[in-house]
């Protein structure tokens, strides 16, 4: 494993270290030491490698991740995994805003609680929070899956596409075209899926549905004025 001290060696170093190796993975395993909230650590990574950053981050950690796989040993802040297309982000503790922002793939496991707007504009990725989230989530939510073990704030899934959303406790208010939707066999089994890969031992049975209930696709001369 490769130790990387972060506050002595500083953050162009090992991103740049991380992006090499893209073109050799014989470095597969790295840990990230004295991170201490710093911003951007781990982005644009695009090689199955896998990286420990040892203590909490600030915004942008594991932005655009490729094939790799992050796991922050700590909380972190706005915009975690934000574009991701593929592989693995993990955070032990809370996330900020925003998390999984515009991801296209990929998932991403929040152990603790997600603030506002997570999954917002979501394009594919899939979401495991094992806490609560906060209001705006999944807002404009194109595709993929957001799954919540906890409570889900104001308007979630506001102006929601096709994603699917699953909740397990309450939802203090739905957005604008996103209803409750039927459980059906295939999402238990989806559902089933993305528990386990995101080591949660929350039970399928136990969450509702949300989607869209397509009534904003196509103009409607009542809404306008």
């Amino acid at each position: 494993m490769q130790t990387y001290d972060l506050e002595a060696e500083g953050l162009r170093g090992l991103n740049a270290s991380l992006h090499a190796q893209s073109e050799q993975t014989s470095q597969t395993n790295w840990e990230v030491v004295n991170p201490k909230g710093s911003h951007a650590i781990a982005v644009g990574l695009d090689a199955p490698i896998e990286v420990s950053v040892q203590g909490s981050t600030g915004y942008y950690c594991a932005g655009m991740n490729k094939q790799a796989t992050v796991h922050v040993k700590g909380s972190v802040g706005p915009g975690v995994a934000e574009n991701m297309m593929s592989g693995l982000v993990k955070v032990d503790g809370d996330a900020s805003q925003y998390a999984g922002a515009t991801g296209h793939g990929g998932l991403l496991v929040i152990k603790g609680n997600a603030s506002s707007r997570c999954g917002i504009s979501m394009k594919g990725i899939d979401i495991v929070v094992h806490g609560n989230i906060g209001h705006m989530s999944a807002f404009m939510a194109q595709s993929g899956n957001l799954v919540v073990c906890g409570d889900a704030g104001d308007a979630l899934g506001d102006s929601i596409y096709e994603a699917r959303l699953f909740v397990r406790g309450s939802v203090k208010s739905l957005g604008a075209d996103c209803v409750e939707k039927e459980m059906r066999p295939e999402h238990i089994e989806l559902l089933r899926d993305l528990l386990a890969r995101a080591e949660s031992d929350a039970k399928p049975e136990e969450f509702k549905r949300y989607g869209s209930a397509r009534q904003l696709y196509n103009f409607n001369i009542d809404n306008a004025y």
